[in-house]
């Protein structure tokens, strides 16, 4: 897998759990822990995706 792919792929893995986020904040019930944990899967993704293209300009 290239570079690049690996981006999208972690740009389609932030965007799917934004949707599952906004979809567990739609629903009172939604357990905090979980909502913990989605934001700290989507943050965690967010950074490797910010340090790839740090490194792709610093090449």
């Amino acid at each position: 897998m290239s570079l690049q792919e690996h981006l999208a792929e972690l740009e389609r893995r932030h965007a799917a759990l934004d949707r599952e986020l906004q979809e567990a904040l739609a629903h009172p019930s939604t357990d905090t822990t979980q909502l913990a944990e989605l934001k700290r899967k989507k943050l965690q993704l967010k950074d490797e995706i910010q340090r790839i293209r740090e490194s792709e300009k610093a090449s």
